[in-house]
């Protein structure tokens, strides 16, 4: 079942709301077991699903069966999950077993009732699945998925039982990874690191930061965002190739941030500039 963030009103500068670390987060991390509501007790989202349990399935998909396993078998319905990690970026249960390889936990979610598609055929080496979907839809084959993780991508992360369809993948015209339109190194995104605040909230704010070698976006205990470069001092957030992040520069560093989806959205200033 997929998940309605909005939960409650907010605000254009309250878009990004925040959201626990995807594997820090309640119930991923450690383990907890979140208590049985009772009758005095329901949720005030309910009849939709609780946060909780949507974003600890989501999250477990990527690695532990075993868990996944608990948490559908007690709520079948979870294993439709999906969440949105931000800026439109949605993944459910079935696209993170998808993209990480996890052929069990694939075929479980699958025996109750979550949906396939084109990435999960990929990764699963249903080349001639994948075959049919791209000769009907030409072109289908460049979109992206969760994160922004190509359909070739998903298809290796099968391993041998993928292969034919990474050797098809490969003999379409374009066929192949996406490369980035400008490449920047560590060196180059220092400029933008900092601290950046955009309302009087205590989460009003976002944390730019290097992750893995690339550059990060985070709103104050939210979930992290990696960047991509696409023309000079802007970038698009993992999994949303349509929005645009887009840092202002005075002399050799970033004096703000402003977020366009398309319009802008927010504008951050950066302490201390």
């Amino acid at each position: 079942m997929t998940h309605d963030p909005n939960t409650r009103s907010l605000s254009r500068r309250q878009v990004l709301a925040g959201s626990a670390a995807l594997f820090a987060a309640p119930g991923i991390a450690s383990g907890a077991r979140r208590p049985r509501l009772g009758m005095d007790e329901v949720s005030d989202v309910f009849p939709r699903q609780e946060r909780e349990p949507v974003l600890e399935v989501v999250g477990r998909s990527h690695f532990d069966f075993d868990r996944v396993k608990e948490l559908v078998e007690a709520r079948p319905a979870l294993a439709k999950s999906s969440i949105d990690w931000g800026f439109g970026d949605w993944e459910s249960a079935l696209g993170a077993a998808s993209h990480t390889g996890r052929r069990e936990i694939a075929e479980f979610l699958m025996k109750h009732g979550a949906r396939p598609n084109l990435f999960t055929h990929a990764m699963l080496g249903h080349v001639d699945v994948v075959r049919a979907i791209v000769e009907s839809s030409p072109g289908i084959d460049q979109l992206m998925g969760p994160h922004s993780i190509s359909l070739l991508r998903h298809a290796r992360s099968g391993g041998e039982d993928a292969a034919s369809v990474v050797e098809y993948l490969l003999s379409l015209p374009g066929g192949g990874e996406v490369e980035p339109i400008i490449t920047l190194t560590e060196d180059d995104l220092r400029i933008y690191l900092g601290e950046y605040v955009f309302g009087a909230g205590f989460n009003d704010r976002f944390m730019v930061t290097i992750r893995r070698g690339a550059l990060s976006l985070q709103r104050k205990n939210g979930v992290a965002r990696i960047l991509t470069p696409v023309a000079s001092h802007t970038f698009h957030p993992a999994g949303a190739e349509a929005v645009r992040i887009v840092f202002h520069i005075v002399g050799d560093n970033a004096r703000s941030v402003t977020v366009h989806d398309p319009d802008p959205i927010v504008v951050g200033k950066r302490i201390g500039a």
